[in-house]
């Protein structure tokens, strides 16, 4: 790894380096809502970008089912990137499901990130108990279900099937996975951080931490000071801003004035979408659905959905989705191949969300972390400030579409309210109060 060179800039309390977009916005809000200023960065950083004043930077990659080795490739850049602007601790960060296969991403980067920063252990935990996700003896629950009993069994690219945490990540590690258990995290920071130091000295080198309160994660947070790296979903954070000497700022979410007309691009099936979709339709609220098998590539599905979007009224929200039952995914999947599939999704909902911009849509909720991802892409969007909570892990965020074809006759580029919502986050009426909640 090329040493990074030295910035003059002050350095950052935390770099962290996101999995997929929705994530690292999830991450970005609980830091906010932490105190921690906050900067989200679009992929691997090319430029360098005005972060002056913050005390976090979240680099969003899109990483989470590529090939490992493309993953471990841009977490290192974006390593690179964070240590030269003076990063005190990174941040690992992937979903509150531990979504992965037998074959990574999750471990894999994580032990090209411990090899690079030259540290032999750290933690892992997806746990977010505030969102319902808990870690208890090193199984994942959602809610009072084991992760293998819920909707992310059938999910169409990382099923999870297993909820035994450890077991999974060992499967994905060269090193020795351990646990963390609940009793001990009970017991304090100190009990956790002793607790930590006897599995380093049995050769373990990543450990499975348990928590099922926020109390459990304000508590690891104390005893990961000084740690070089972290990995977990976004639940640790709120218990790190306190090892910098940092405290809840309510000033730190203010986002510019919200305007233009609202629409929701929507292309996850978890289950927590596919009721949102349905509370939407049954308010009343206009809908458009782009069925995958009838996507072409010269594009016409995209502009009837577009002619369909110009034709209703602009002072309501409008959504747009592909999202469907895991019985009609699987159909597509068979028929399009699950790779092709799912580009094609990507990519169609991707161009309606550039025109959605085009005509003057400037309010845009975007559900779906590989959507999410897309439709950032496609708006050439590099960098996000956040704003409020809209439910845990989804705030608003205020960002710029740079893409040449969206600069005004001045030059400026369009500036938009943005939310991307991990398909599992989200209440049934998410989708219908979010817009409410701007001002």
């Amino acid at each position: 790894m090329t040493p990074p060179k030295p910035s003059t800039r002050k350095p950052l309390a935390l770099g962290c380096i996101a999995d997929d977009f929705t994530g690292a916005t999830d991450l970005a809000n609980n830091l906010v809502r932490s105190g921690m200023r906050t900067v989200q960065l679009m992929g691997v950083p090319k430029a360098d970008h005005s972060h002056d004043d913050a005390d976090a930077v979240v680099v969003a990659l899109k990483s989470r089912t590529i090939p490992a080795e493309e993953a471990i490739a841009q977490s290192l850049a974006a390593l690179e990137w964070l240590l030269a602007h003076g990063a005190q601790q990174i941040y690992f960060k992937y979903c509150s499901t531990f979504d992965s296969t037998p074959k990574g991403n999750i471990g894999p980067v994580a032990e090209a990130l411990m090899k690079a920063l030259g540290t032999s252990f750290t933690i892992a935990t997806p746990a977010f108990p505030e969102n319902q996700r808990s870690v208890f003896q090193g199984h994942l629950f959602v809610g009072s279900t084991l992760l293998e009993h819920t909707g992310m069994r059938d999910h169409p690219l990382t099923p999870m099937t297993d909820s035994n945490l450890v077991r999974v990540l060992q499967a994905q590690c060269h090193q020795r996975v351990g646990l963390v258990d609940a009793a001990t995290v009970a017991e304090g920071s100190a009990a956790v951080g002793e607790r930590m130091l006897s599995l380093q000295r049995q050769g373990v080198g990543l450990a499975i931490v348990d928590a099922i309160s926020n109390r459990d994660l304000l508590t690891i947070g104390a005893a990961l000071k000084g740690m070089r790296l972290v990995t977990g979903g976004s639940g640790v954070a709120i218990g790190l801003a306190q090892n910098f000497g940092i405290s809840p700022n309510p000033t730190s979410e203010a986002l510019p004035k919200a305007k233009g007309k609202k629409a929701v691009v929507s292309g996850s099936c978890s289950v927590a979408t596919q009721a949102q979709v349905a509370h939407f339709i049954a308010q009343g609220f206009p809908s458009f659905q782009i069925h995958p098998a009838e996507i072409d590539t010269q594009g016409a599905l995209v502009n009837k959905a577009l002619a369909w979007a110009a034709s209703q009224n602009e002072h309501e929200p409008i959504l747009i989705y592909s999202t469907s039952s895991p019985g009609e995914v699987k159909t597509i999947q068979d028929k399009l191949g699950v790779g092709h599939a799912g580009e094609l999704v990507e990519t169609t909902l991707a161009a309606i969300a550039k025109g959605l911009v085009h005509q003057g849509v400037r309010q845009l909720l975007v559900a779906g972390g590989e959507t999410s991802g897309a439709c950032v892409q496609a708006l050439g969007i590099d960098q996000m400030q956040i704003g409020p909570q809209i439910d845990p892990g989804v705030p608003w965020c205020w960002a710029q579409a740079s893409a040449s074809e969206f600069a005004t006759p001045s030059g400026d580029a369009v500036s938009l309210h943005l939310a991307l919502k991990s398909g599992n986050f989200g209440t049934e009426d998410f989708f219908v109060k979010s817009f409410g909640l701007l001002k």
